[in-house]
């Protein structure tokens, strides 16, 4: 699905990770709820949630020059 290698699937799965919780921030606004879960696990360091996305960020990087590469 995301490429055989170890790092496609690491990419994949952040991908996976970004956009389910992505969906859990849209629903959180109607529910008036922070369902962010990367915050809740990442808990009051502002860093660890920004390397979290970053690493997010890097992983749909690579699925996408995969998927344009098939």
């Amino acid at each position: 699905m995301f490429g055989k290698s170890l790092f496609g699937m690491v990419a994949g799965v952040l991908t996976v990770v970004g956009a389910l919780n992505w969906g859990l921030i849209g629903v959180g606004v109607f529910l008036n709820r922070d369902l962010n879960v990367v915050r809740m696990v990442t808990g009051t360091v502002p860093a660890a949630e920004a390397v979290v996305y970053i690493l997010v960020g890097l992983g749909a990087v690579w699925v996408l020059i995969e998927s344009i590469r098939r």
